[in-house]
């Protein structure tokens, strides 16, 4: 197997076993190890692209949160910060240094409580299409909605109805890889980790007044016609980390890695590369 291939493992952490991809570095030290950490209710399959097409110096790892893809879900109590001692726990056994972590919405949030706990022991953030702000009440009242709805009704009508909140006009319209991406993995997904993880998610601490004390040098990233992130919190991000890159993707909702995945790669590729 040629040192560009990507391979999938398995790693056990306390009560859990997490499930990840990698793909190594074609040099024989890598610059940089980017972790990607997928959104809700997703799994690392949504970052194949961003593996496939990172630049060959440095290691790409894609990892299963705690419940979802093929990790498991150990003691079912689900919180963020569970999520981002996990990832931690991860990067300590692995030894894994010079650490990036990308992040797509929950994925962010976990990203941004990793950075409270690590601080600049992380060499950098890519922060797309999240924020730091916990739920308000209507976003809480929202999301226990929606887990009255899962149990009441399955999994079937609350993946159609994501699918057309997360996407844009665009992807909805023209690719339906991205949509099917989406689709396999709620449908693979156990409805018991579906409710635990909304319940983690109305449940997170706020991590605004941490944002100040990021050094390490930050790219945000936000879909144009993302339907489930505001400007106002997007500008929260970019007026309180020092130096913070943005970039805006015109086609694409919340998933801009899967939406404009070119683009996506592009960016990032040239934000790893900046420093």
């Amino acid at each position: 197997m040629s040192k560009k291939e990507t391979k999938l493992s398995k790693i056990r952490i306390d009560d859990i076993s997490i499930s990840y991809m990698i793909r190594p570095s074609k040099t024989d030290k890598a610059e940089k190890t980017v972790i990607f950490l997928h959104g809700f209710p997703f799994n690392k399959n949504m970052w194949r692209a961003q593996m496939q097409h990172l630049d060959e110096k440095f290691i790409g790892i894609a990892i299963d949160i705690r419940g979802h893809g093929h990790s498991t879900r150990g003691h079912g109590f689900f919180s963020v910060d569970v999520f981002a001692k996990d990832l931690i726990q991860f990067i300590t056994h692995l030894n894994l240094n010079n650490v990036v972590l990308c992040g797509v919405s929950m994925g962010g949030y976990i990203a941004l409580r990793t950075y409270e706990l690590m601080g600049n022991t992380l060499q950098g953030l890519i922060l797309s299409d999240t924020h730091s702000f916990a739920d308000n009440n209507t976003a809480k009242q929202k999301r226990f909605d929606s887990i009255q709805a899962l149990l009441k009704y399955g999994k079937r009508p609350f993946s159609m109805g994501f699918i057309e909140t997360v996407f844009s006009k665009k992807t909805l319209t023209e690719n339906p890889e991205a949509i099917e991406t989406i689709k396999s993995a709620i449908r693979r997904n156990d409805l018991q980790n579906i409710c635990a993880t909304q319940l983690a998610l109305a449940a997170r601490t706020d991590t605004t007044a941490m944002l100040a004390t990021i050094t390490v040098p930050t790219l945000v990233i936000k879909g144009k016609e993302d339907k489930l992130i505001t400007e106002l919190q997007t500008k929260n991000l970019l007026e309180h980390i020092t130096h913070a890159k943005y970039v805006e993707c015109i086609e694409s909702g919340h998933l801009p890695n899967l939406e404009e995945p070119e683009k996506f790669n592009r960016e990032v590729n040239s934000f790893l590369n900046s420093f």
